[in-house]
């Protein structure tokens, strides 16, 4: 890579990590898609929510970046993409800078849904007033603190799947439904697969700097066995739209209906998320495990797309 001049725009593009910004694209394409599909799509809703999830993808991204580097876990033996702060390309105190105004603007954003949703929102908006302190709030203790003790996995399915999908339909329909929670678990787990291989990928060096994530405390094959384990899990779960009762559908014939399309389509997900189990499995260790954290996130682009063409069919 050529020399990348300090603080410069090409130094904060590279901290912010656009490949990562997937895992907050898919759960508001998800909640939207449920939206569009009970008839309650609104467009500027959607919008306001996608800008508020890359903000904070970014700005948790900076957090983690800076955070490593102020306690010494971005060391000379990281096997990941390397880190700005790290290498030099921006300074600690541009990075808090960064992450002030980062935070802001996210949360300008997210005052922009209160003017949106206007009139309509159940609780006048301190609900939401209540969220957006609740993403703000974790940004920071998950890269500071609850990821080196292992909690990683369950914040990934709170904040990449319940609160950003169940947060982009409420303010577009005010309500939560069943559809909307399996549907939130489903992105939760699919985005939990590129957290697993992180952890796997860096299990040794995470151990010698004492951050103990579940890899870390039970051993390297309970990462290899969850990761494929999660994708077979969340595509199980989209039967749940591909499944309606017969009475409701046909009648009063009582018998289940099943649309084949909304069955089959997740299964193009697991297909590649199964290929990518397999070179994970052989490549075992070491920094060419990069290549399937790329592999992991198109996956998961995947099955949002999948998860979107399958909700709207049925």
């Amino acid at each position: 890579m050529k020399e990348i001049k300090q603080n410069s725009l090409h130094a904060w593009l590279l901290a912010a990590r656009p490949k990562t910004l997937t895992g907050a694209v898919i759960p508001v394409l998800t909640g939207t898609s449920l939206a569009l599909a009970d008839g309650q799509f609104k467009g500027m809703a959607a919008l306001l929510c996608l800008l508020f999830a890359c903000g904070m993808q970014i700005a948790a991204n900076f957090i983690n970046d800076l955070y490593d580097y102020l306690k010494g876990t971005d060391r000379e033996d990281r096997l990941g993409p390397e880190r700005a702060c790290a290498q030099g390309w921006i300074t600690p105190e541009a990075m808090k800078r960064g992450i002030g105004l980062t935070v802001f603007l996210s949360c300008l954003t997210g005052c922009g849904l209160l003017y949106a949703c206007r009139g309509q929102l159940p609780y006048h908006g301190w609900e939401l007033v209540l969220l957006g302190m609740f993403c703000v709030v974790f940004a920071f203790l998950y890269t500071t603190v609850l990821s080196y003790q292992g909690w990683g996995d369950l914040l990934v399915l709170m904040f990449f799947g319940f609160v950003p999908v169940g947060g982009t339909y409420y303010v577009q329909a005010y309500t939560i439904t069943a559809d909307v929670m399996v549907a939130s678990l489903i992105s939760g787990l699919v985005t939990d697969t590129l957290l697993i291989v992180n952890n796997y990928r860096d299990r040794e060096q995470d151990a010698l700097s004492g951050k103990r994530t579940l890899i870390v405390r039970f051993g390297e094959p309970l990462g290899r066995y969850l990761y494929l384990g999660l994708g077979m899990a969340a595509t199980l779960l989209t039967l749940w739209f591909a499944v309606r009762n017969g009475g409701d559908m046909q009648g009063e014939t009582g018998v289940l209906s099943f649309d084949v399309t909304a069955v089959l389509l997740p299964f193009i997900y697991l297909l590649a998320h199964v290929r990518t189990w397999k070179r994970m499995c052989e490549i075992r260790s070491g920094k060419k495990l990069n290549s399937i954290l790329g592999e992991t996130s198109r996956n998961m682009l995947l099955m949002g797309l999948l998860l979107s063409a399958v909700i709207l069919a049925t």
